[in-house]
């Protein structure tokens, strides 16, 4: 069985027809960590970018009813979010190697 272990507290997107984007939450280091786990309450198109990153249509789909655990690569500190067919909610908890 595989565990994750989450300390920190997480951030929430609220995903509409415009791209939104926020900060990735700090691990328990207070660095910016290398594993996320992102999960959704409507399906949502999400991306790993910077502070002047914007989602598109066509990033990676994540449904309502999955979570998705994503490596963060260097120099990316923000997750990019909006909306598939509906508003909704996209949260992303920061992971602890």
């Amino acid at each position: 069985m595989e565990f994750i272990t989450v300390t920190q507290t997480g951030a929430n997107i609220t995903t509409g027809a415009a791209s939104a984007r926020v900060a990735l939450p700090l691990d328990s280091s207070g660095k910016v960590p290398r594993y996320i786990r992102v999960s959704a309450t409507a399906a949502a198109r999400i991306s790993l970018g910077t502070v002047a990153s914007n989602a598109l249509a066509t990033d990676a789909l994540l449904m309502p009813s999955d979570a998705m655990n994503m490596a963060v690569p260097l120099g990316l500190t923000h997750l990019c979010a909006i909306q598939d067919t509906a508003a909704g909610t996209v949260n992303v908890v920061p992971l602890e190697n």
